[in-house]
């Protein structure tokens, strides 16, 4: 569809008033990441509109496949940003001056916009990022360092990293950070870099353990000296 199209008539294709925003998180060199798209001279989060003929959910799972590529992705509701004055249209008018595009005060895009904010925690190894259209790059930023970002996208990731350090009660949930066969060590040291304070490894395994969602794999045998942990991978109900 071209952008035009969507400019002057979007709201025959999409829900009025309504985006959906992602927060796409991902753990490398022992660092959590934050994945972001480039546009002008700023950052944003993936995000976008609802089609009229389908459900917020799908519109989701669209925007995240269409920027990594993956099959089946965890994906989480985090809050609703909806403040009175949440209208971009400087914003906006701005970037598209940037970009030499035409500029129109009626374009829907200029109302008032309500955004269902998500996340989603993904093994950064098997993603593949793609920037879109409008978008001159996508990289993956450290948490403790974002970028410039535009809109209200920065207010969105840290309502998801405090979301974050929340969900470290699910380990089923934050071992997607991970590959599918890891071990209790790497789980360990995860729970410590979402949390950023050091917890008791012991009573940590134990308690992962205990819970009966891991299913440990046969030991493989190395040549190496030293410590060969156990790996697992969560257990798949029959």
């Amino acid at each position: 569809m071209e952008m035009e199209e969507i400019l002057n008539h979007g709201k025959k294709y999409f829900l009025p008033n309504l985006s959906v925003n992602l927060v796409i998180i991902g753990y490398e060199n022992h660092e959590l990441k934050c994945q972001l798209l480039k546009l002008a001279d700023r950052w944003a989060l993936p995000g976008g509109y609802v089609g009229i003929d389908e459900s917020v959910d799908e519109a989701v799972e669209r925007i995240l496949k269409s920027h990594n590529s993956m099959e089946n992705p965890q994906i989480e509701f985090l809050a609703v940003f909806g403040d009175k004055d949440r209208n971009f249209r400087g914003t906006f008018r701005q970037y598209f001056l940037q970009q030499g595009m035409p500029w129109k005060e009626e374009y829907w895009i200029n109302e008032r916009f309500v955004t269902l904010a998500y996340y989603s925690l993904v093994d950064i190894a098997h993603t593949q990022l793609e920037p879109g259209e409008l978008h001159e790059a996508a990289d993956w930023f450290h948490f403790e360092d974002l970028p410039d970002m535009w809109l209200d996208h920065r207010a969105i990731v840290d309502a998801a990293r405090h979301q974050l350090r929340n969900d470290c009660k699910r380990p089923p949930f934050i071992h997607s950070l991970l590959p599918a066969e890891f071990t209790m060590p790497e789980l360990h040291r995860l729970h410590q870099t979402i949390l950023k304070e050091n917890v008791d490894r012991s009573r940590f395994q134990k308690k992962v353990l205990a819970s009966g969602m891991f299913e440990r794999l046969p030991k493989l045998v190395t040549e190496s000296r030293g410590s060969n942990p156990y790996k697992y991978r969560l257990r798949v109900e029959e």
